[in-house]
């Protein structure tokens, strides 16, 4: 288990070291540290990235296993529910649901797992400001099949209260549109933040 820390204010650190994982510090930045934490990773036959507010499911690193035993599959996800209840936190998981039933595209806080041969071939973890994780999840579908497990993460809804759970959800999908749309990523990002 390797923790990459981000500059953090907290005792994530300390709880990190305490848990048994490697703690390793960068620069801030999602796809900085997700890349950092990659490449220390250097004995691994696949990767799971898991954003520090989500939770795996019982089992699963048993259902990775046996998921990658089919060799085409090059990577995959989980599927998403939030920690806390809510109507509109239902809404927001129901939107996960379309999204995945439609597009098949996941989202970085639903534990995206790759092959590392698979990584590598992608040179890394793909650096981008933001939706880095779309990027990722473009690259392994590029290199064979993305398996999506019905087994769910738990993810904290901290950042959808923060600024509004409605708010937040239409936030994510013009983001998304404009990834797919290929809008430059700095400016997304600079608006996304403000």
């Amino acid at each position: 288990m390797i923790v990459v820390d981000g500059g953090s204010r907290d005792a994530t650190v300390q709880r990190a070291e305490h848990a048994g994982a490697r703690v390793l510090a960068c620069a801030p930045g999602r796809a900085r540290q997700l890349a950092f934490g990659a490449e220390s990773a250097r004995a691994a036959d696949a990767l799971v990235f898991l954003h520090a507010d989500t939770t795996l499911p019982a089992g699963w690193a048993a259902r990775v296993e046996a998921v990658l035993a089919d060799p085409r599959v090059a990577g995959g996800a989980f599927a998403f529910r939030f920690a806390e209840r809510g109507a509109l936190l239902r809404l927001v998981e129901l939107g996960v649901k379309l999204r995945l039933a439609l597009a098949r595209l996941p989202y970085g806080d639903q534990a995206l797992f790759v092959r590392a041969s698979v990584l590598r071939a992608l040179g890394g973890v793909p650096q981008a400001p933001i939706m880095e994780d779309l990027d990722l999840v473009r690259g392994i579908r590029a290199h064979g099949r993305l398996a999506l497990l019905p087994e769910a993460v738990t993810t904290s809804a901290r950042r959808y209260r923060a600024r509004g759970v409605l708010r937040t959800f239409a936030r994510n999908a013009v983001a998304l549109a404009a990834w797919s749309l290929g809008l430059d990523r700095a400016r997304v990002a600079a608006w996304y933040r403000s």
